[in-house]
């Protein structure tokens, strides 16, 4: 993206108040390659406490590569990443979580034989006391794990749960989904990665999950989502940046534009070079 076509998006941005600061996380020109195949090229992304930004394309338009990249899952090739303001550099996913992003994938990653707590805190259990004893492994703190995740799942009002020791496999899609942003949030997260949320579910479940993504952001935190519906897009986002190709189209603040509009940047939006074609 150019230097001016990427001032006229901020111009347009800075309409609204809620850009006026800084974004909470920016990628500044980032390319990534994966041998020939140009996957990402001097993409411009932000996005700030407070908002729903949706991440659309096409299959292919680098969408998958661009937050895989943020959240470490590989290192982009050229290009900057700040986060907060400050310049960072993501080479894992554990720095990614040490930031305060955190990525629900559309195979949401639960164990479906555990239950709500043991899955929200997988890989993070906490112990009784304050360390673990050389040789010897402390039990699990399971009532303090229990009451956080019920606190959790509370915050983010979410009522469907009969029971936070329900197994997984038990769930409805919806529910399931819940779990999976519940267990996002509940480490102090800052940046929520949502891959297609809604996928798969039906209609009640569906308006569960796009209340739930607007509670995220009414509780202060950076939303992104990424997703093939433009319905749903267009009921949870307040802007919607557009690849193709692995460039940046534009991005539209949503009251602003149309479906229509969206739909033809996504299948025929100008790009300086398209990939496998010389120049």
């Amino acid at each position: 993206m150019s230097e001016n076509a990427f001032e006229e998006d901020r111009r347009h941005d800075a309409q609204d108040p809620i850009y006026s600061g800084t974004p909470l996380l920016e990628t500044r020109g980032v390319s990534k390659r994966f041998g020939a195949v140009e996957a990402l090229s001097q993409v411009d992304f932000d996005a700030y406490a407070g908002e729903v930004v949706a991440l659309v394309g096409d299959n292919g338009a680098g969408k998958s590569t661009l937050i895989k990249g943020i959240a470490g899952i590989y290192g982009f090739d050229e290009g900057e990443t700040y986060f907060e303001g400050k310049q960072v550099s993501i080479h894992s996913p554990r720095d990614s979580a040490s930031l305060g992003i955190e990525v629900v994938y559309q195979d949401l990653a639960l164990a479906d034989n555990l239950d709500v707590v043991s899955n929200m805190f997988l890989g993070r259990e906490w112990l009784q006391g304050k360390s673990r004893l050389f040789g010897n492994l402390l039990p699990l703190s399971e009532v303090e794990m229990e009451q956080r995740a019920v606190a959790t799942l509370g915050e983010l009002a979410v009522t469907t749960l009969q029971s936070v020791r329900l197994p997984v496999a038990s769930l409805s899609g919806g529910q399931r989904q819940s779990v999976a942003i519940a267990k996002a949030v509940l480490w102090n997260s800052k940046l929520v990665i949502l891959d297609e949320p809604t996928a798969a579910l039906g209609v009640a479940q569906t308006r569960q999950v796009l209340n739930l993504v607007r509670r995220l952001a009414e509780k202060k935190l950076g939303v992104v989502v990424i997703s093939h519906n433009l319905h749903d897009i267009f009921e949870v986002a307040d802007r919607i940046t557009v690849l193709r190709l692995g460039h940046k189209v534009k991005t539209y603040i949503t009251k602003d534009t149309d479906q229509q509009e969206v739909v033809h940047a996504i299948t025929a939006g100008q790009v300086k070079v398209v990939p496998g074609m010389s120049s």
